[in-house]
């Protein structure tokens, strides 16, 4: 159970991408490795570890080993989760009641986030000496709450209901005058009103991590997808041997709103650092070019568990259970990575350290999300295979996944990065 609770102490410190990112940046930091600028001309050597920023939301961390390189061991995940974002002129007003006006980032379970603890985090840009700096913010206690109507007053809201999120669901922030949420902001960050610029901020979820069951073998906390395989890759990254590959944790934000932006896995961060390592170690394009065809990629992202109360969603057969291994997903239509080539490879590595793994495929009338592995590869086209962890409610305010599971996903990661 010390593992899941320092992936839930994890989970606590990460409430955006922004905080994901710089716990991440903490852990490596530890462990001696260099910032690196994509501003900057980069001179690396063998046995140099480091690690890229790009918009405070994605990290990519790499370890060039002491022999000779062979290619590439990429793990991926995502840094974001549902989410609200707090729109632009936030205080929306009733009387004397003050809400904040947000927006849906990603597909959550909206239902989900009534009548529970809420706060505020995200990062403020703010002009200081004639430049533009960023402060991140992480509002520590209960802020806000978005109450349900009495039953009294809406007898259909176990009958299915329709959530307007414009209408029904801007969280109760204040009572008094216009102005409370600005005069907030300036408190925790220490600027003045007229020295903010522009903020990306959200408000999240309080609830800590738990674990359940008969025998603690469940996990519940909010943002397990997919801060649980963040935090699982980080630490076999961290924990894996030296081998002849280049180890590579690639974290992208914007998987929940399609990744196409400049920071997601759809863009051009793996294919730059990927090149950008062999330019400053001498390697030609083609050598670089050589790398690729000798490397991996696994893309890391939580998987739908079969549910007790609705098993019929599932398919008959390919239906992960929690506890029951890390899941390896397969999709006709290409929404995942995994073929043929890529599973017997991750199936190989499972099978040396006697870990079980479990098969996942949507049932074939209900049509699933996708992930990051084909988005990357058409970028830098290496072999892939998606996996994840089995979990339930997946995109609620708090999600259920095995803490078994956990663990085994570490013990993968750092077998796959050793290899």
């Amino acid at each position: 159970m010390a593992k899941v609770q320092k992936l839930f102490d994890f989970i606590d410190a990460s409430p955006t991408a922004f905080h994901a990112v710089e716990s991440v940046r903490k852990e490596l930091e530890k462990k001696a490795f260099s910032e690196f600028s994509e501003g900057d001309t980069w001179r690396l050597s063998k046995a140099r570890k480091g690690y890229v920023v790009r918009n405070s939301s994605s990290l990519i961390a790499f370890a060039i080993p002491e022999k000779k390189i062979k290619g590439f061991r990429i793990y991926s995940a995502h840094t974001d989760s549902p989410v609200f974002r707090v729109k632009e002129n936030p205080e929306l007003t009733f009387g004397e009641y003050i809400r904040i006006n947000v927006e849906k980032y990603g597909g959550m379970i909206v239902s989900s986030w009534f009548d529970r603890p809420l706060s505020l985090a995200g990062r403020v840009l703010f002009e200081k000496g004639g430049k533009i700096e960023e402060k991140l913010v992480n509002i520590d206690r209960n802020l806000f709450v978005i109450p349900n109507v009495a039953i009294h007053m809406n007898s259909d809201i176990n009958n299915g209901y329709k959530y307007q999120v414009q209408k029904d669901v801007p969280p109760l922030f204040a009572k008094g005058k216009k102005g409370v949420f600005g005069k907030l902001i300036s408190e925790e960050t220490g600027l003045k009103a007229d020295e903010i610029l522009a903020s990306d901020l959200f408000v999240y979820p309080r609830q800590k991590g738990f674990t359940f069951g008969a025998k603690d073998e469940f996990a519940a906390s909010p943002r397990l997808d997919d801060l649980a395989c963040v935090y699982a890759g980080l630490k076999g990254f961290l924990d894996s041997k030296d081998s002849e590959y280049v180890r590579v944790l690639a974290l992208f934000d914007n998987e929940e709103v399609g990744s196409g932006t400049k920071q997601g896995a759809g863009s051009t961060f793996l294919e730059d650092v990927l090149f950008r390592i062999c330019e400053s170690l001498s390697y030609s394009r083609t050598e670089y070019l050589k790398l690729l065809h000798e490397s991996f990629a696994l893309s890391a992202d939580n998987a739908h568990g079969v549910h007790p109360a609705m098993s019929e969603k599932a398919d008959p057969v390919n239906r992960p259970e929690l506890n029951g291994g890390v899941v390896l997903k397969f999709n006709g239509n290409q929404k995942y990575a995994t073929d043929a080539v890529s599973a017997a490879f991750v199936r190989k590595i499972a099978k040396d350290e006697g870990l079980k793994l479990q098969d996942y495929a949507n049932n074939s009338d209900i049509p699933g999300g996708s992930t990051l592995g084909n988005i990357s590869t058409g970028h830098v086209s290496i072999r892939t295979a998606d996996i994840g962890l089995a979990q339930l409610a997946m995109h609620s305010s708090c999600e259920t996944m095995g803490s078994k599971d956990y663990e085994d996903l570490i013990k993968l990661a750092c077998a796959y990065f050793g290899k």
